[in-house]
């Protein structure tokens, strides 16, 4: 490395100030984990700029001497993408300071944002313009743009907005040579060549850092129905799927699959949150509908319950009555990631599958699952609306740390296996990063791997941004 720490801290300093660099070893140790505290890297330094600009020239410094370099946003990551590697140690180029709200168009639909924008001001400031960003996540309140943009985040609202991937219009790179690539168009049609923006989204860092993005916005509901349903079991619950995308057709904004041990980690994790139902119910259905002051949505809703029950989908259900009582019932969305992580060592997957075959997967899983480890417990649940399952496993309570890693790595890779099955991908949303890599490349066949290889030789040849993330590094 031609440029040592000392002299590295030197530059920073010089072009971003004392807050511009982060070096304290206790301060450092928020760069170097994720949110569940699974990876843990090994940074020279963190740089923390303000501006495109400075990116840039940190960008083009590295790349003169040959400084390995990752971009960070949210710490909200689960793949071990944003963390610095363990073995080389690496640059951290935080985007918490781009935090500018840029532009915002009522009439287009249009907000321009820095990357380091935290999603909920993004939504917050939408909202001031009678407008909302419809992306939905648990993260919300500590994720940032560019992290959704490098990873296509998904989340809550796919079915009816679609994931980041369709909500970008333009974006604004800084290229592993420390080129910018200014692309901040706010056209809804644009159709000249490669869509060159693409490449960006869901690529985790790999071929440059995000600094900013052009963003769809869309008109702000003025009413908003929420649900929890009691259905019978999956299949009843994909059936009522089926129903009610017919019946509220683009208004259904959010429709996720809850079986009770879900219900039951979300109370272990939030004791006062309260069981919405008297009765213990197999599997539930938390759903939501948005539209206009002058659509019924209770009419609505109040229709699909009828038919769903009169057909045997559906068993109970509550409806919201304020914004109060909608929060609470997506509290229990919320507070079963929390309630899973409290019991410690745990598998998380983030599969996706045809809508059509949900169901199927979800017994036979369950049964391959509890044939290799009777005492596992599965915690199933997701978006059916877009096909999104996070099968995720509980090892047994009494197993020791190094047992648990060994029984779920096994039993990862027996899920995968099915996955391929179903003609399914073993990544929906949370990207590939470091964690999901070998199964990923397992999946590829010599022609996609070949073309992986060509964008990040093409864009990154010395491999200094983001190396081993999606592909391994190879020098």
């Amino acid at each position: 490395m031609a440029s040592d720490p000392v002299t590295l801290n030197e530059f920073l300093t010089e072009r971003l100030g004392a807050g511009g660099v982060v070096d304290d070893p206790n301060d450092l140790l928020r760069y170097i984990t994720d949110w569940a505290g699974d990876h843990r890297g090994k940074p020279l330094l963190v740089a923390r700029p303000r501006t495109t600009e400075e990116v840039a020239e940190i960008v083009a410094h590295c790349h003169c001497h040959g400084i390995p370099m990752v971009a960070q946003g949210g710490h909200t990551g689960l793949v071990g993408g944003a963390q610095p590697d363990a073995e080389r140690p690496e640059l951290v180029i935080s985007l918490e300071r781009l935090s500018r709200i840029r532009e915002i168009d009522p009439l287009n639909f249009t907000i321009s944002v820095d990357a380091g924008c935290v999603l909920q001001s993004v939504k917050d400031a939408a909202m001031e313009h009678d407008c909302d960003f419809p992306l939905s996540l648990g993260a919300q309140g500590s994720c940032q743009i560019g992290g959704n943009v490098s990873t296509n985040a998904g989340g809550l609202n796919v079915l009816r907005h679609g994931m980041m991937r369709q909500l970008v219009l333009g974006l604004e790179v800084v290229l592993p040579d420390g080129r910018v690539w200014n692309a901040m168009h706010a056209l809804h049609k644009d159709n000249r060549g490669y869509d060159i923006k693409q490449l960006f989204i869901g690529a985790e860092g790999t071929l440059g850092i995000v600094t900013g993005a052009v963003l769809k916005l869309t008109p702000r509901a003025q009413a908003t129905r929420t649900a929890l349903v009691a259905v019978p079991d999956v299949a009843a619950a994909l059936a009522l799927y089926g129903q009610a995308r017919r019946s509220c057709c683009d208004l259904l904004s959010a429709f996720e699959l809850i079986p009770r041990a879900c219900l039951e980690l979300a109370f272990e994790a939030a004791p006062d949150l309260p069981d919405p139902f008297d009765t213990v119910y197999p599997v539930y259905v938390l759903l939501e509908v948005a539209a206009s002051g002058s659509v019924d949505l209770d009419a609505m809703i109040e229709h699909l319950f009828e038919h769903g029950t009169t057909a045997g989908m559906v068993l109970d259900g509550v409806l919201a009555g304020s914004d109060a009582q909608a929060e609470r019932l997506w509290q229990i969305r919320e507070r079963m990631v929390e309630g899973q992580q409290l019991r410690g060592e745990h598998l998380r997957t983030d599969i996706a599958l045809p809508i059509s075959s949900l169901g199927d997967f979800f017994h036979t899983a369950s049964r391959a699952m509890a044939a290799r480890s009777p005492e596992t417990m599965v915690i199933a649940y997701g978006h059916i609306g877009d096909g999104n399952l996070h099968f995720n496993l509980l090892p047994p309570a009494d197993l020791d740390l190094a047992a648990k890693k060994t029984l779920l790595h096994d039993l990862e890779a027996a899920l995968f296996s099915l996955v391929d099955d179903y003609h399914g991908s073993i990544s929906a949303e949370h990207g590939i990063g470091r964690v999901k890599q070998t199964s990923f490349l397992n999946g590829l066949d010599a022609t996609e791997r070949e073309l992986f290889e060509g964008i990040k030789a093409l864009f990154d040849p010395d491999e200094l941004m983001a190396a081993g993330r999606i592909l391994p590094r190879t020098r």
